[in-house]
């Protein structure tokens, strides 16, 4: 089986089980969200599929190949992940930080090479970086600094695309600008993205797949308009709401239900 999916896994923190008996197939070559409350495992989840955390019950496949058997060198060239507030040397240009995401290419045989320098190129254009790549990253603005991070993932050339909460502390304009890059990522290469997103109605705009974690294990997953009901926000969210249509492009959108709501 090609792509990312697992069977029974469970994972844990120092002996605690955040993720219990997960089965999870992830759609090739589509944007797949993971939503949830805070604490339910949705990055425990992501750090799972990456190989950052070893399961301790069940199986993470790969291209129907364990990830556990695999070296390191060929997850790296058929993974890519960008973590939770990503932190550089001091100083690192954009173009040092994309060159980065060479190193799994990189041994004592084989050395920087000109189909090296023009991957990095095209991650730089890609993400629109060019007139910043010498610039220092710490210099830039939270949605550049971003998309240097997307742009050096973009550098190891891996099929699948894996990113913790990419639009966490931007605000709105940068995050807009960030999911639509990873947006036309996935249109123009095809790539397969999974990406934890609290924003519910982002996550329905952008996403041809959610996966609603409740507690360590799949509430639901599906389509946006099969898994965006009212039922399951207040069941997953604890919050009461409505679901309309988007205005723009008729996605679900949720609508809170607040106190003042309730007054009127």
């Amino acid at each position: 089986m090609k792509g990312l999916s697992t069977k029974i896994l469970s994972l844990a923190y120092d002996g605690v089980t955040i993720i219990r008996d997960l089965d999870l197939a992830i759609p090739s070559g589509k944007i797949t969200a993971l939503v949830g409350a805070n604490g339910c495992g949705k990055s425990t989840l992501l750090r799972g599929l990456a190989r950052l955390l070893k399961p301790c019950g069940g199986t993470v496949y790969l291209d129907g190949e364990s990830i556990l058997k695999l070296s390191t060198k060929k997850v790296a060239q058929q993974l890519g992940i960008l973590p939770q507030s990503p932190t550089a040397p001091e100083g690192l240009t954009v173009r040092d930080l994309v060159a980065q995401g060479r190193y799994p290419y990189q041994n004592w045989l084989q050395q920087w090479s000109a189909k090296d320098e023009k991957i990095v190129q095209q991650a730089l254009e890609t993400t629109d970086l060019l007139n910043l790549a010498d610039r220092a990253l710490d210099t830039l603005s939270g949605g550049q600094r971003q998309r240097a991070w997307i742009a050096m993932t973009l550098a190891q050339d891996t099929d699948i695309l894996l990113l913790d909460e990419p639009t966490t502390f931007l605000d709105l304009a940068h995050q807009i600008e960030v999911l639509d890059l990873l947006y036309e990522l996935n249109q123009n290469q095809e790539r397969t993205i999974v990406m934890v997103l609290h924003d519910l109605n982002q996550a329905c705009r952008y996403a041809d797949y959610l996966v609603a974690v409740k507690q360590g294990r799949i509430f639901t997953a599906g389509e946006p308009k099969q898994v965006m009901t009212e039922e399951m926000v207040q069941e997953v969210f604890g919050l009461e709401c409505r679901i309309v249509a988007d205005p723009l492009v008729g996605t679900p959108m949720c609508v809170p239900i607040g106190r003042k709501a309730r007054k009127n």
